[in-house]
């Protein structure tokens, strides 16, 4: 089982930077493909970057492309979500999670293991 821990959400301006960060314990994460997905109210969650077990592969999806950098490091058991050019539709609380596979994927139904989420509010 593993348990995962988002952290680095908070309010920013239109323009700002966030970093978030994933911690997972229970077991090493270093075979596992992990995500960042989001859910804004009212809004189904969505996708928004994968990163394969080895760190080689990452999707994004094309609403953050260019503006958001996932990276993991396996020796801390953690992923990042560094987000640059942050925009009033980027609120929402971001999750984090990880699927039992080496390949990054961007279909929430293939991950197997959720954090709580953090709040990201971006202002205008």
């Amino acid at each position: 089982q593993v348990q995962l821990v988002e952290s680095g959400g908070g309010l920013v301006q239109a323009g700002g930077s966030l970093r978030l960060s994933c911690a997972a314990s229970g077991r090493t994460i270093d075979s596992n493909a992990l995500g960042w997905f989001r859910q804004a109210p009212g809004k189904e969650r969505e996708f928004v970057a994968t990163i394969s077990s080895s760190g080689s592969t990452t999707i994004y999806a094309d609403s953050v492309k260019g503006r958001f950098t996932i990276s993991r490091d396996n020796a801390k058991n953690t992923v990042y979500l560094q987000m640059n050019s942050l925009k009033p539709e980027d609120t929402a609380v971001y999750y984090c999670a990880a699927r039992r596979i080496l390949w990054a994927g961007s279909s929430a139904r293939s991950y197997d293991y959720w954090g709580q989420g953090t709040q990201v509010t971006v202002s205008s």
